[in-house]
């Protein structure tokens, strides 16, 4: 597998990890969607995918692991009761239910896969100056 395409498969990864991140911190407070009730805050699976390969090319070739989406999937936790007897989507109690989404640990994911991002960009920059350095050095 090239080390390419391991980087942008990470970028790949990364960049729906950061839009769906996105998505729940906009909907934090969205109480209605078109399927009725509030939005659930949905999370990325990010699994790797080993190539497999025989004993000797193992010896030969360094094992890498390519990072690919296995899945985007909705959080199933109850929604977060206020009480607020005024709003529009109150039930009859006087509560409304908001997304059970936590925006302070939203946006301490979205750090963290914010720089997982730039951690592949850098692989990725790095892996270039390689082989253009390489390409330099065998036709020198």
């Amino acid at each position: 597998m090239d080390p390419f395409e391991v980087s942008a498969a990470g970028l790949s990864a990364m960049r729906m990890r950061v839009n769906v991140i996105a998505a729940n911190i906009a909907n934090a407070e969205t109480t209605r969607t078109a399927d009725g009730g509030p939005y659930k805050r949905k999370d990325v699976v990010v699994t790797a995918r080993e190539e497999k390969a025989s004993f000797e090319s193992a010896l030969d070739e360094m094992s890498m692991a390519k990072p690919e989406v296995a899945a985007v999937v909705e959080d199933n936790t109850p929604p977060r009761l206020v009480y607020q007897p005024g709003h529009p989507d109150a039930n009859p109690e006087g509560f409304v239910a908001y997304p059970n989404i936590n925006v302070v640990q939203s946006m301490t994911d979205l750090m963290t896969a914010t720089r997982l991002y730039q951690a592949n960009v850098s692989a990725a920059k790095a892996l270039g100056e390689m082989a253009r350095e390489a390409q330099r050095i065998a036709g020198s």
